[in-house]
């Protein structure tokens, strides 16, 4: 990695130096090099972009990081995976089947949740519906499925923390 940002490093360099001569030969009257000063200016901003995100770890220009995220984006109440499974119903040979146990686990579940709850959480975590395309589909609002979810989420938290089948 290290050897990688020095590289970087010495593009950076390397591309500063071809910039300032181009600077000198546009002030000089040249025409070709204003043009070839801004793809190289472009070719500097983009190297930078990369060095920092090598220093530092995170993508440039994000305020927050991942660590950062609120809960409903970095929480996962059920495996999505299973979800999905759920969802599908299918009898293939899919790793992702579920057993009768797990069938029966994610009924209890979802029993808990009021039908509109029930429907954006299996639209969202089941079949893979984004927000929008949830609210569009049942026709309501975006925030109102994403306080659904939320709801649907907070409901099946205090499920699987209260309910004997969830043991084990």
């Amino acid at each position: 990695m290290q050897d990688l940002l020095a590289g970087y490093k010495e593009t950076r360099k390397g591309l500063n130096v071809a910039y300032e001569a181009l600077r000198k030969a546009a002030e000089a009257g040249n025409e070709g090099a204003m043009a070839e000063r801004q793809i190289i200016g472009e070719m500097r901003g983009e190297v930078e972009w990369i060095i920092e995100w090598l220093e530092t770890g995170r993508r440039p220009g994000n305020r927050r990081g991942i660590e950062r995220r609120a809960a409903y984006e970095r929480e996962k109440l059920m495996d999505p995976v299973r979800m999905q499974a759920f969802v599908s119903r299918g009898t293939a040979g899919s790793p992702c089947n579920l057993t009768e146990w797990q069938r029966f686990q994610l009924e209890d579940a979802l029993s808990s949740l009021t039908e509109r709850e029930r429907e954006c959480y299996v639209l969202t975590h089941g079949e893979g519906f984004s927000f929008e395309d949830t609210a569009r589909l049942l026709n309501i609002t975006k925030s109102s499925v994403q306080t659904l979810v939320t709801r649907a989420q907070t409901k099946i938290s205090e499920r699987g923390t209260n309910s004997l089948f969830f043991v084990g």
